[in-house]
């Protein structure tokens, strides 16, 4: 005779029975390959947002976008976010959706605009922009950018944490310099350092984190102003390949976790299958 429980479950528990609710019927091959991993996909269906300075509208090497917002803060200080009507006001953010359409070609590519001229941007607005980006349920958060602002480490923290819980990969690119800064350095996140090999889906795991993959990201010709390029070196153009590895990798498995997704990153690093 078993003995009644005489305390309740903790919370978040779960109750006796229950585990037939959350079956999952998942089949995973015996060995996660590129192959497996991505295939011939296109990045089909994968909705990704650029948090950046603007798109340029139908840049040759961007092509047209799902939908573009500016957050901005107005004379009364309050922020809103309306219409992005300005495109890209740098450059930076046509560069980082160049090399995701490069990667994943079918892809959605939609541009929230956090940088000003200059790359000018303010922490509120930094923090109204990415969680436009969450609550609008994005699949993946291109983010080639980061503040040094300790104050707002809290509420972007939060937000990282959101997204994970959501489905939402938020791809962060860290410092060029060696200061601390967020939200890169936030295990929720996918942080992103730059390696220099040329080819594009050439990326590497990280055994030694904060950071936690390498990909290309030094001397590259990126989509600019005007229809133009430019040749740039910096882990904000790391940042967006493996922004486009992943949409290939959600176009083919759209269920994947942001837990499962860093597992077949891992999985499928150069370093990692080199060594098989």
């Amino acid at each position: 005779m078993s003995a009644e429980r005489s305390e309740p479950l903790p919370a978040w528990s779960l109750p006796a029975g229950a585990e037939k609710d959350i079956e999952l019927a998942v089949e995973w091959p015996a060995e996660v390959s590129r192959d497996w991993a991505w295939g011939d996909s296109s990045g089909r269906g994968v909705r990704v947002c650029i948090l950046d300075s603007g798109v340029e509208p139908d840049h040759p090497s961007v092509g047209p976008l799902a939908g573009a917002v500016a957050v901005l803060r107005n004379e009364d200080g309050e922020i809103t976010i309306e219409p992005d009507e300005e495109g890209d006001l740098c450059g930076h953010g046509t560069a980082c959706a160049g090399i995701v359409r490069s990667l994943a070609p079918e892809c959605e590519l939609f541009s929230v605009r956090v940088l000003g001229a200059g790359y000018t941007g303010s922490g509120p607005i930094l923090v109204a922009g990415l969680r436009y980006a969450i609550e609008n349920g994005f699949d993946v958060v291109n983010m080639s950018l980061s503040t040094t602002k300790r104050e707002l480490a809290e509420s972007l923290h939060e937000l990282a944490d959101h997204a994970y819980f959501q489905k939402t990969m938020l791809v962060a690119s860290a410092h060029n310099l060696p200061v601390e800064s967020f939200p890169w350095r936030f295990a929720s996140v996918l942080s992103v350092g730059s390696h220099d090999r040329s080819e594009p889906l050439d990326f590497f795991y990280n055994p030694e984190p904060p950071v936690e993959f390498f990909a290309r990201g030094v001397d590259i010709d990126v989509a600019w102003m005007q229809g133009s390029t430019l040749r740039c070196t910096g882990n904000s153009f790391a940042t967006p390949h493996m922004t486009g590895i992943c949409a290939l990798i959600l176009g083919s498995h759209p269920e994947l976790t942001p837990f499962q997704l860093k597992s077949v990153l891992y999985l499928t690093a150069t370093n990692v299958i080199g060594s098989r």
